[in-house]
């Protein structure tokens, strides 16, 4: 108990303090996280949307593989993320191996599968007459799902919360294709992990609480949006 209650003084410090390394791996936790969830969001609404709208053979098989997309370990994306970006891999020739934009690759893997899921989830409860209604009234096949994508706003923000949820708090995979490199692919989960591996259990618990605050402040700002689009 003793321990929870420095780790809550010692966040406090930190926050109070602007330390500098903390706000620096708080930054690129949140750009790191942000980047790979907006990419997770063009991916994952825009495939969703095609596979609920569209009827073709094995359609079945394909939600079931999205599913079972939104349960991925994220150690063994990291470990085949790694594998293809290694310098023999076959993306080698990239050289993004321990940077934050293998980090972002790896989360955005992560998250895609979730808002997909989500997304196709929401487009399927709408009701089929509504997109009848929606062409009989001279709109176009792009017109009609852009409708259809704004009827469903509301689930479709939970998706983005889901998919930033999945991701700010991943460790697995931000380790291995990250490295945990200081001042540059340092994030807020993997910091944790090593200062718990270091005994520093006081700042660990500081960093997991950093951690909470900033997941709780930008599920907040997107809950806030959702509810206000509820009241229109």
């Amino acid at each position: 108990m003793e321990l929870i209650v420095q780790g809550i003084i010692k966040a406090f410090e930190l926050i109070i303090s602007f330390d500098p390394e903390v706000l620096g791996i708080t930054w690129l936790s949140l750009k790191i996280s942000g980047t790979a969830t907006f990419i997770s969001l063009l991916i994952g609404v825009s495939t969703g949307t095609a596979v609920a709208l569209t009827n073709f053979r094995g359609k079945k098989l394909v939600i079931s593989l999205i599913n079972t997309g939104m349960g991925l370990p994220p150690v063994v994306v990291g470990l085949f993320v790694t594998i293809m970006i290694w310098r023999n891999g076959p993306l080698g020739f990239l050289e993004i191996l321990y940077t934050p934009y293998a980090m972002i690759v790896a989360q955005a893997i992560i998250a895609t599968p979730i808002v997909m899921g989500i997304s196709l989830a929401a487009i399927q409860n709408l009701s089929p007459n509504l997109r009848l209604q929606i062409l009989s009234l001279g709109a176009g096949s792009l017109q009609m799902v852009w409708v259809l994508i704004k009827e469903a706003k509301l689930p479709l923000l939970a998706a983005v919360m889901a998919g930033f949820g999945g991701v700010i708090s991943e460790v697995g995979a931000s380790i291995m294709v990250g490295g945990n490199i200081k001042g540059y692919s340092r994030v807020l989960t993997t910091a944790t992990v090593m200062e718990t591996g270091k005994g520093n259990f006081d700042i660990a618990i500081a960093l997991g609480i950093i951690l909470l605050i900033l997941a709780f402040l930008v599920n907040f700002l997107l809950t806030q949006i959702q509810q206000r689009q509820q009241a229109r």
